[in-house]
C-alpha cells in the first residue's frame, strides 16, 4: 500500500535503497559466516567445546556482570530521585506556615517527607520513660535514625559490586587454568606440542582472563562512582535533618511556653 502512494522515480529511489540494505546485509552476514569459519577459537567455539566447569565458570562471570549493570543503574535512579526530592523539599517545605502543611507539602514517596514525619511524630511520643531522655537528645536521635534507613537503602547492593570487584579476576583466573589445564592435557595425549593442539585450550584460558578483568573493571569504578555520590547526595539529607531538628525543638518550646499558665500576683492593699 505504501508503495502505491509513491510516484515511478519514488518507487525507484525506495527500490534502490531497499535493494542496497538488503545486498549489505546479506554481505555482512556472509563475512560473520565467513568470520566464524576463519576462526574456530572464538566465544561460539569455546562455548560448545568447553566441558560443564568451564561453561559454569561463564556462566557465573556473566551473572556477575548483568548484576553489576542492574545495580549501577538502579542506584543511579535512586541518587537521582533522592536529589530531586531534596530540591522538592527546598521549594516548599520551608516556606509552608506549620509542620503539618509542610509535611503534606512532599510527596508520599520522599524520603524527605520519611524524615520530617518521624521527627514530627517523635515530639507527640516523648512520655513515659521516654521522658526521661531530654526532648533535644529524643528528636536528635529519631531524625538520625530515619536518616541511617536512608543510607541503608542508598548502600544497598554496593557490597555486591564490591564483591565482584575483588573475586572476578580470581573467577577468570581459575578458567585460566583451568584451560592451561587442558592444552597440558592435549600435549600429553597427542605426544607432541602442536599448535593445533594447544591453540584451542589456550585460546579458551586467555578468553577467560580477559572476560574476568571485563566483569570486574566496571564494577570496581561503579562501586568508587557511587560511594562518592552517596556521600554527595547524603550531605544533603545531613543538612535538612539538623535543620529540621532545630525547627522541631522551636515548635515545641512555643507550643510549650504558650500552654504554661501564667502567674497572676495579687495586688495587696498597703495600709497607711
Amino acid at each position: 500500500m505504501f508503495f502505491r502512494t509513491l510516484s515511478s522515480p519514488h518507487k525507484r529511489l525506495a527500490l534502490a535503497v531497499l535493494s542496497a540494505f538488503l545486498f549489505s546485509g546479506a554481505a555482512l552476514a556472509q563475512g560473520g559466516d565467513a568470520a566464524a569459519a576463519e576462526n574456530p577459537y572464538g566465544l561460539e567455539a569455546l562455548w560448545s567445546g568447553s566441558d560443564f566447569v568451564a561453561k559454569g565458570t561463564l556462566a557465573i562471570l556473566l551473572v556477575m556482570s548483568l548484576g553489576s549493570w542492574l545495580i549501577i543503574f538502579t542506584k543511579l535512579y535512586e541518587q537521582h530521585r533522592l536529589i530531586r526530592q531534596g530540591k522538592q523539599a527546598n521549594e516548599s517545605f520551608w516556606s509552608a506556615d506549620g509542620l503539618d502543611s509542610a509535611i503534606a507539602s512532599l510527596p508520599d514517596a520522599s524520603a524527605y517527607r520519611y524524615i520530617a514525619q518521624v521527627g514530627h511524630e517523635a515530639t507527640g511520643k516523648h512520655r513515659g520513660l521516654l521522658g526521661y531522655i531530654g526532648l533535644n537528645d529524643w528528636i536528635q536521635l529519631s531524625i538520625h535514625r530515619s536518616i541511617e534507613g536512608v543510607r541503608s537503602r542508598l548502600q544497598d547492593g554496593l557490597a555486591f559490586l564490591a564483591t565482584v570487584g575483588s573475586t572476578a579476576p580470581f573467577i577468570g583466573l581459575f578458567g585460566t587454568v583451568w584451560g592451561i589445564y587442558h592444552a597440558l592435557t592435549a600435549i600429553g595425549i597427542a605426544g607432541q606440542a602442536s599448535i593445533d593442539k594447544v591453540a584451542g585450550p589456550v585460546g579458551e584460558a586467555l578468553i577467560m582472563t580477559a572476560i574476568g578483568l571485563a566483569v570486574a573493571v566496571p564494577a570496581v569504578l561503579g562501586y568508587n562512582w557511587l560511594v562518592r555520590r552517596n556521600k554527595a547526595v547524603l550531605e544533603d539529607v545531613l543538612t535538612f535533618g539538623a535543620e529540621l531538628h532545630a525547627v522541631l525543638l522551636g515548635a515545641q518550646a512555643e507550643r510549650t511556653t504558650d500552654k504554661a499558665p501564667r502567674n497572676v500576683h495579687a495586688i495587696r492593699a498597703i495600709s497607711v
